[in-house]
């Protein structure tokens, strides 16, 4: 028997596959999403410790474009947007030694590129001699290098090593979980190749960019953490009648041909648990990570194979900690900490400190602290592979110590949660420009099916939400014409 068919069907119920579900729903479409995990948001997770709720995943998003805000207001939520605390981050690094140094980052710059090479706050972290060389990017005639597509080897030519070892490689791997090496500067940086021949410097760009920028380049959270994001757009979902199945797997999309019943034009088979799910739908919009999406897609879109493999997936964990440490109160680093890689004695990557950054999860947690530390770098095995949860308490409180520069032991550990993402890839690697747009070409043929998501939109929800928009846009946009076409029928 034929399923019947449904307008859309949404594979994926990150944020990407919500709101592109949210806007055909909004439009009177009936829609059904279907999610591989038990609770949908994706990346945009929650965790609950000690009687807290918290995040689990994206904490925050750049006000840039507005998109983010938009949504925010659509959903109601306007009123619990809060700014985190501006104190910033601290770079921890290899001191004399063998012991481990602590600075706060420079405040003037871009990707950790600094405006000024010789200001006290860049030459603190390295030094006069790294200082003078990153400023010699000043005397370089910006033609030897033309346009750059490594983020890492532009740093390395015009800066020199202690830049992109000590403020670039941080951050990229804070922020990517990748080397700046594979970034790609169009992706991670767009308008600084052009901002830097007009200025005739690689710092002098990053000032021209950070002036331009700086309205646009704040970050802002929810009261009560970004999870209520997703609760938000689920709650708006079943308003508009649409359905959200979890647990459901889709492991197949083709193409339905003039054996179908018309309207619909896709199959889509899912498991959920043991049993076999089959949706027809009019359109499909696959909203998965990548490593999801490429099979289905593989499947469904002709002229696939043209379509470049993507880079593999890096494996990144996050363990939060909520401790009994009045000392921490005080912020002896700022909001979060950044590791350099060779840091001696250190596994994490990075670390917030939720409590000092964000003044709701300071309110809620009182009198205890809150910590969230970062482990896998792109590249290298995840240091917490193959660890119980007590070992990976135990290694973060020895690192959150060490990264925080209080003593910390284990009598202070209320609650340890760890959450993984082991499809944490940088879509930000060379050749993802090219790559995105092989996709985008492959799906142009295909009218009726789109795909979504941060390996294609570039990371981060200032991002994905309106590449989301776009696309369920372009569903809309055929769903009007042939309810058009349909009356224009019916008339005649």
């Amino acid at each position: 028997m034929t399923p019947a068919a449904l307008d859309v069907v949404v594979i994926g119920g990150g944020v990407a596959g919500l709101v592109s579900a949210l806007e055909c729903a909004r439009l009177g479409l009936s829609v059904t999403v279907l999610e591989r995990a038990e609770v949908p948001g994706g990346c945009v997770g929650r965790i609950e410790l000690a009687g807290l709720t918290l995040d689990s995943g994206a904490e925050s998003f750049a006000t840039r474009g507005g998109h983010v805000a938009e949504l925010i207001e659509q959903l109601g939520l306007e009123s619990e947007v809060e700014k985190p605390n501006p104190a910033g981050a601290w770079l921890v690094m290899p001191g004399e030694k063998g012991s481990v140094d602590a600075a706060p980052l420079p405040k003037t710059g871009m990707l950790g590129i600094p405006a000024n090479p010789l200001g006290d706050d860049v030459r603190r972290i390295i030094g006069w001699g790294g200082a003078v060389r990153a400023y010699a990017d000043r005397l370089m005639p910006i033609v030897r290098i033309g346009r750059a597509h490594s983020l890492g080897a532009l740093v390395r030519t015009r800066m020199g090593p202690k830049v992109l070892d000590r403020l670039v490689t941080p951050i990229s791997s804070g922020v990517y979980s990748a080397n700046p090496d594979d970034l790609d500067l169009d992706v991670v940086a767009p308008g600084l190749n052009e901002a830097m021949t007009r200025a005739g410097s690689l710092s002098g760009g990053v000032g021209e960019m950070v002036e331009t920028r700086r309205a646009g380049g704040a970050v802002l959270g929810l009261r009560g953490g970004m999870h209520r994001l997703v609760d938000a757009l689920l709650a708006e979902l079943a308003r508009f009648g649409a359905t959200v199945i979890t647990s459901a797997e889709a492991v197949r999309l083709d193409q339905l041909h003039g054996e179908a019943a018309s309207p619909a034009a896709w199959r889509t088979t899912a498991l959920v648990g043991e049993d076999e799910l089959v949706l027809d739908s009019t359109y499909a919009i696959v909203a998965t990570p990548a490593h999801a999406a490429r099979p289905l897609l593989a499947t469904s879109v002709d002229g696939w194979a043209d379509v470049p493999d993507a880079p593999d997936a890096a494996s990144v964990e996050l363990v939060t900690l909520i401790l009994d440490a009045p000392v921490l109160a005080a912020a002896p680093r700022g909001t979060g900490v950044l590791v350099a890689a060779d840091t001696p004695g250190v596994a994490a990557k990075a670390l917030t400190h939720s409590s000092a950054k964000w003044g709701w999860v300071a309110d809620a947690a009182k009198p205890h602290q809150v910590v969230r530390l970062s482990y896998g770098r792109a590249g290298s095995a995840n240091p917490l592979d193959g660890r119980d949860d007590t070992a990976v308490a135990e290694l973060a409180l020895a690192d959150a110590a060490a990264l925080t520069g209080v003593s910390l032991d284990r009598s202070m550990l209320v609650a340890a949660g760890r959450t993984p993402w082991r499809d944490a890839l940088s879509h930000a690697a060379l050749g993802q420009l090219e790559r995105v747009r092989a996709v985008e070409e492959a799906l142009a043929a295909m009218p009726g099916l789109e795909a979504t998501g941060s390996w294609l939109s570039g990371t981060g929800l200032a991002s994905v939400i309106p590449h989301a928009k776009a696309a369920a846009g372009r569903i809309r946009h055929l769903a009007v014409q042939a309810s058009a076409a349909a009356a224009d029928g019916t008339d005649a």
